[in-house]
């Protein structure tokens, strides 16, 4: 393994994600515009890394995050403390009572089913994540004195604000200087750059984030949109011919962050919203490792698929294993974590562990 990890014994946390904490409004088989009541779930890109590994790997894990101190900050958090994440990094802000100046996110969301995709409608503006700025997270502290083993964030809590990016830059930086493995998701989503500044923006930010990271994730349209790599023929839904490509598009950009010591992608071929090819691939060290591929892998909510695939891939890393077992735990855990509702993981480590030995769906009784 090419990643040098900080020893258990010195760190309070084995992960910590900074990233904003939504409250999921989900109409199950519905939709979202003749909805009369909406499943409650908790999520964002970033955390559900944490959730994941806290909940299905067993790993001690925080998130450093900021809400409105009202009832609807107060739910989130109580989502959180059931998924055994620690809260003690969470910033809260006073509520103006209206939410003029500061509030908490929604995302209704509704999981698609056949030809019907899935829909994602964010209720973000002023949130109090967005409002987050350099110098309210103790990084010399988090990372020096109580310690942490991996730090991971992502492109969509530096879309948030002007502000949210200078902070992930300041926490980037800040677990380098103390031998923190940094991960990061590209996760680019258009309608968090568009008003300030769109690609142009995202390059130039992500591009300054991403000399100090160590594990790069994201899929082709997250390489181009945010790190300026191009690769022709090849959109999410990757086939087998043009791996290839993709793979080529990879030296392309390890060769230009030669800080990077992995780089890992899901590989989706979507079919219809509930019938997806599933797979992934992971470069280390100058090797390239493919996950066992699923064809027409059964999907009952799709959301948080990647985010579960990477908790998966730094569970392997973090238990020392190489590329190639790590991208098998990632693309394990996402699998399953489809199966369910909801943004966040419902599996196990012995669920994920048996996917990927081969073991098939047969009633367990």
């Amino acid at each position: 393994m090419s990643l040098t990890l900080r020893p258990q014994s010195e760190c309070k946390y084995d992960l910590i994600s900074l990233g904003e904490i939504m409250l999921r409004l989900d109409p199950g088989e519905g939709r979202i515009r003749t909805a009369r009541e909406f499943k409650a779930w908790e999520g964002g890109g970033e955390y559900n890394v944490a959730r994941g590994l806290r909940r299905c790997f067993g790993l001690t894990t925080a998130v450093a995050s900021a809400f409105a101190d009202n009832e609807i900050g107060r739910l989130i958090e109580d989502f959180i403390m059931q998924g055994g994440v620690d809260t003690s990094l969470i910033k809260w802000s006073p509520y103006d009572g209206l939410g003029r100046e500061v509030r908490n996110g929604l995302n209704f969301t509704e999981r698609g089913f056949g030809i019907r995709g899935a829909v994602g409608v964010p209720d973000r503006g002023l949130t109090a994540s967005s409002q987050l700025k350099p110098g309210d997270f103790d990084w010399d502290d988090i990372f020096g004195k109580q310690g942490v083993r991996w730090f991971h964030t992502g492109g969509i809590f530096a879309a948030l604000s002007e502000s949210t990016a200078e902070v992930t830059a300041e926490a980037v930086q800040s677990a380098q200087k103390y031998g923190t493995v940094v991960s990061y998701d590209l996760n680019y989503r258009p309608s968090l750059w568009k008003s300030i500044g769109g690609i142009q923006k995202a390059q130039e930010v992500n591009r300054a984030i991403a000399r100090n990271v160590d594990v790069m994730i994201g899929n082709e349209e997250d390489f181009t949109a945010c790190l300026g790599f191009e690769v022709e023929g090849v959109d999410e839904n990757i086939s087998n011919i043009e791996v290839d490509k993709f793979k080529n598009m990879i030296n392309q950009v390890v060769a230009d962050f030669t800080n990077f010591k992995a780089t890992a992608t899901t590989l989706r071929s979507v079919k219809t919203a509930t019938i997806n090819d599933w797979g992934a691939i992971c470069w280390e060290n100058g090797t390239f490792y493919e996950a066992t591929h699923r064809p027409e892998l059964e999907i009952m909510d799709r959301v948080g698929g990647g985010d579960s695939f990477a908790s998966g891939l730094i569970y392997g890393f973090l238990q020392g294993h190489d590329g190639d077992k790590a991208v098998n735990y990632g693309a394990a855990h996402g699998a399953l974590a489809m199966t369910t509702p909801g943004d966040t993981s419902m599996a196990t480590l012995s669920d994920v562990e048996k996917i990927m030995s081969g073991g098939g769906a047969r009633v367990i009784r």
